[in-house]
C-alpha cells in the first residue's frame, strides 16, 4: 500500500491529533522511499565515467541520479577538487544532500614497496589522504600492490607486516586500507596471496578487495573462494569480460557490464554474499566505448546490469 492510499483519518487515530503534524511528513517519507537490498550495496567506482571529467562533483551527482547507494572515488579526483579551491565540508554536505555515501577509495600509494625510502614516502601520503577521507565520511580505501607490480617474488611475510602497519594508521584515521588482488601484478595476483598476506598481519581490521575480472586474470579458482569467510570481504569490484579473451592478453579496458560476458559473477556473489550485512558491489570498467557514451547512459545501464545479476541471490 503506498502512501498516496492511506485514510488520513486513519493516520490521525493512529499517531494521535498532537503527534500528526510532526510525525506525519517522516512517515509519509518513510512510506514513499525505495526499500534498500538487503543483501547488496550499489556503488559506483569513478573510473567508470573518468574520462566523461565531470570532475568529482559532477561525478557523485551523477551516481545520484542513476540510483547509487554510493560511490567510490579516485584520490586524484579528490585532490584536483581541493586544489581548485573545494572544500571538505561543503564536499561532505553535498554527499549528505545527494544521500550518497563514500564506500571507498582508490590510490595508488606505494606502501608495499621494497625501497625502505620510497615506502616511508607512501605511508606519509597514506596518512594524508585517509585523513582527507576521513573528513568526507569515507571508511576504506584501496591498498593495493603499486611499487612492487613488475618484478615476481615479494616476500608476502614482509608484506603482512608492512599491511599490518597501515592498518594501524587506519586504527588512527578510521580509515581501514583494503588488500587489493591485482590480476596483472607480478604480486598480489592470486587469491591465496592476499589471503596469506591478510591474515599474517594478525591485524582484526584485514580485509581484501576482491574483482571478477582481476581474480580471471590473475588465475585464482572460483571454487576457493568457498574458503574465503565473507566476513574478509566487505567490498567487491563488479564487471564482466568477452568470451575468447585468454588471461595472458586481457586488459583492463576489455572489462564490460556485469552480465554482458562470460565471467561466473553470480557464482562469485553467491560465495561472498553475508547474511550479516550487505556486500558492496563496485561498478569498475575502463572501457573506451562507454568512455564515448553520456555518462548517465552509461550509469543507469550499469546499475540496470548489477540488479539484473543480483537477482534472486
Amino acid at each position: 500500500m503506498s502512501a498516496r492510499t492511506i485514510d488520513r483519518r486513519k493516520l490521525f487515530k493512529l499517531f494521535g491529533a498532537s503527534a500528526s503534524l510532526t510525525l506525519l511528513p517522516d512517515f509519509l517519507g518513510a512510506m514513499s522511499a525505495p526499500a534498500k537490498d538487503k543483501n547488496f550495496i550499489y556503488c559506483l567506482n569513478t573510473a567508470t565515467i573518468r574520462e566523461h571529467n565531470l570532475g568529482l562533483v559532477g561525478e557523485l551527482e551523477a551516481a545520484s541520479a542513476a540510483g547509487y547507494d554510493g560511490v567510490e572515488i579516485w584520490m586524484d579526483t579528490l585532490q584536483a577538487y581541493l586544489d581548485k579551491g573545494g572544500k571538505l565540508a561543503d564536499l561532505r554536505k553535498r554527499l549528505n544532500d545527494l544521500d550518497l555515501a563514500v564506500e571507498g577509495a582508490i590510490g595508488f600509494a606505494t606502501w608495499i614497496s621494497n625501497d625502505d625510502t620510497q615506502r616511508k614516502k607512501a605511508i606519509e601520503q597514506l596518512k594524508k589522504e585517509m585523513d582527507l577521507l576521513a573528513e568526507i565520511g569515507c571508511k576504506r580505501t584501496a591498498a593495493p600492490p603499486a611499487g612492487e607490480t613488475d618484478k615476481p617474488g615479494l616476500d608476502l611475510r614482509k608484506a603482512a607486516e608492512r599491511y599490518r602497519i597501515i592498518l594501524e594508521l587506519g586504527d588512527k584515521t578510521g580509515v581501514v586500507p583494503h588488500l587489493e588482488l591485482w590480476g596483472f601484478s607480478a604480486n598480489l595476483n592470486k587469491l591465496g596471496e592476499v589471503m596469506f598476506v591478510a591474515i599474517e598481519s594478525g591485524h582484526p581490521s584485514a580485509r581484501v578487495l576482491l574483482d571478477n575480472y582481476h581474480l580471471y586474470k590473475g588465475g585464482s579458482s572460483i571454487e576457493s573462494l568457498k574458503l574465503v569467510n565473507p566476513y574478509a570481504v566487505e567490498v567487491l569490484h563488479v564487471n564482466d569480460y568477452p568470451a575468447n579473451f585468454p588471461r595472458a592478453t586481457i586488459t583492463d579496458a576489455d572489462r564490460t557490464y556485469p552480465g554482458d560476458g562470460v565471467s561466473p559473477i553470480r557464482d562469485v556473489l553467491k560465495a561472498l554474499k553475508s547474511d550479516s550485512r550487505p556486500l558492496v558491489i563496485s561498478l569498475e570498467v575502463f572501457n573506451k566505448e562507454y568512455y564515448k557514451q553520456k555518462a548517465s547512459s552509461v550509469l543507469s545501464t550499469g546499475i540496470d546490469k548489477m540488479k539484473n545479476v543480483t537477482k534472486n541471490i
